[in-house]
């Protein structure tokens, strides 16, 4: 692929979306940007990697602790970020016990925010502001209603979030490995707009791909892909066999549309020589 910018924009033109901005980190720690760099986008549920990176920091800094109590009885902020703390989709009530089966849950990383605010004694967006958004100098992402699915940014912000992931700043390396591994593993669960998995691997805040089929990134993507996705048309993820991150925003909303078109996205990315930007 000589162009892959070209490719890629050319790709993505037929998404049917009035803005698209597809953000790559290549092997050689080259930048690559398709699409309007600035343009700010609703992430939708991309947020969760952004609050879940918040919530690693306050543990790291010792005003939490995963094993700190929050959400139903028997929950943990472990529970809670890994979607196993039995809470369901929306509301406090619990559905099931903690840690017996992955139900993803907006209404749990509402309660890791206050969790935050409580233990801190710093309202949440101060502290994201301060603790994570100022450090990796992200100055157009905007906080902004749930912390489950409230923020904006642009695409380049939230690569920069990702590159956290194998070249850590703000987090030492290895609450970044604990982060994109399996926390409670063997749990089934529903994967939203998807389907049914059993298992349905999660780490803290980040979803491991593993072996789940149809799925949201490539057929190309490594088992350790790890990454999130949104009901705005929205996803990023960060392949460490390839080396490779992936970010690509629009303004369409997720539908049947997002799972035909993004994994061939994801593999033109990972196949074809986007790593050789011109």
């Amino acid at each position: 692929m000589p162009d892959p910018a070209a490719a890629i924009g050319d790709l993505v033109a037929g998404w049917g979306a009035e803005h698209v901005t597809v953000a790559l980190r290549l092997p050689d720690r080259q930048r690559l940007v398709v699409g309007p760099p600035e343009h700010v986008y609703a992430l939708a549920s991309v947020t969760k990697l952004f609050t879940a990176v918040v919530t690693l920091v306050a543990v790291e800094e010792g005003a939490l602790a995963l094993a700190d109590a929050a959400g139903p009885k028997g929950s943990t902020i472990e529970h809670l970020l890994a979607h196993t703390s039995g809470l369901g989709f929306d509301g406090s009530e619990p559905r099931t016990r903690p840690g017996r089966r992955r139900i993803y849950s907006n209404a749990g990383y509402e309660v890791l925010a206050e969790a935050i605010t409580v233990a801190t004694g710093i309202d949440f967006a101060t502290y994201a502001a301060e603790a994570v958004l100022q450090p990796l100098g992200l100055q157009s992402t905007v906080i902004a209603g749930s912390p489950a699915a409230g923020w904006q940014a642009p695409a380049t912000d939230v690569l920069a979030l990702l590159d956290q992931i194998r070249r850590p700043t703000i987090l030492a390396p290895e609450t970044l490995a604990r982060a994109t591994s399996v926390a409670f593993p063997g749990r089934a669960g529903v994967l939203p707009g998807i389907g049914r998995f059993d298992p349905l691997d999660w780490g803290l805040g980040f979803e491991v791909r593993d072996g789940k089929s149809p799925h949201w990134t490539g057929t190309a993507n490594s088992p350790r892909t790890v990454g999130h996705f949104g009901g705005r048309g929205t996803f990023a993820w960060d392949d460490p066999d390839a080396e490779i991150s992936c970010v690509a925003l629009t303004d369409r909303e997720f539908g049947d549309w997002a799972l035909q078109a993004w994994p061939v996205l994801s593999d033109l990315v990972l196949t074809n020589g986007a790593r050789r930007p011109t």
